[in-house]
């Protein structure tokens, strides 16, 4: 019995992350930066976080509001307190998800709980329908320990945080945009075929080592973030080839198709959304 072939999405365009400070002065790199958020709805931001400098990192994100879209935290190293005017208290440790729904408004902090050593992680920001951006704040801590990890083969370990690999299901899962985030450990000389959904916005974040992606073998070194093509309707999803090991993110969405409109930490469809939510801020009503 013959199978059908794995097609792989080719690799439309290499990026590479922006130093950028937010917070309270916290060093990132920016990754997937404003002017990729049609290319790559649903998502509208991503960002490393990555020192084992204190000064880079102590201050934190102090109270700051949100609207309209949800936060998804990955943390790999250091613990991270968050507390919100909703009233939920989590503390994010290592191998931990914080996924954050700020609906129709929270305020809420992220804050190192750690003196020194190394904080590394990643957030990031997903888009919610229109029908969806009011609707009720919502925030859940997920420990390690349940987030599926898959021995995909030999030497190749998925992480599945949300969607679905090797026929199983990943701790989160949305109906709207449907997204696709997996950790994938390469070991040395492993080659691994993470389907994606067809019609899925998809891209690559290499933070460890390098790996080559696609039939054509692009290569895609730590700080780089691959933007995944959509021309061919046949891929099934992306082949990666390690010769050295690798430490990659594979993320998709099903595109909204619906006009953005952001001004900072508030993620709207139209400009009067917005100045409602500057308002409603204002007024104490997040």
């Amino acid at each position: 019995m013959s199978h059908n072939a794995f097609v792989s999405r080719e690799v439309e365009r290499l990026v590479t992350g922006v130093p950028v400070s937010d917070g309270a002065g916290v060093k990132l790199k920016r990754v997937l930066t404003h002017d990729l958020q049609r290319r790559l709805d649903p998502f509208l931001m991503l960002d490393e976080f990555r020192s084992d400098n204190p000064d880079d990192y102590l201050a934190g994100f102090p109270d700051h509001p949100h609207r309209g879209f949800e936060t998804v935290t990955y943390m790999l190293a250091g613990r991270m307190r968050h507390r919100d005017n909703a009233g939920n208290e989590g503390l994010l440790s290592p191998g931990g998800v914080q996924w954050m729904t700020a609906g129709r408004g929270i305020v809420h902090s992220e804050l190192p709980e750690q003196q020194d050593g190394l904080m590394h992680g990643f957030q990031l920001w997903v888009n919610l329908p229109a029908r969806d951006k009011m609707t009720e704040p919502g925030y859940r801590d997920i420990p390690e320990g349940d987030i599926p990890v898959v021995q995909a083969k030999d030497g190749v370990g998925v992480k599945v945080i949300a969607g679905v690999a090797e026929d199983t299901v990943g701790a989160v899962t949305r109906e709207a945009t449907q997204p696709l985030y997996l950790d994938i450990a390469l070991d040395a000389g492993t080659r691994y075929e993470a389907a994606i959904p067809a019609g899925h916005n998809a891209f690559l974040y290499i933070y460890e080592g390098e790996l080559a992606a696609g039939e054509r073998g692009q290569k895609v070194v730590a700080g780089q973030m691959a933007v995944l093509a959509n021309a061919n309707p046949a891929a099934s999803g992306v082949s990666l080839q390690s010769v050295d090991g690798a430490r990659v993110l594979v993320i998709a969405g099903r595109p909204l198709n619906e006009p953005i409109a952001q001004w900072g930490p508030f993620v709207m469809n139209t400009r009067e959304e917005l100045d409602a939510a500057f308002e409603d801020f204002r007024a104490g009503r997040f």
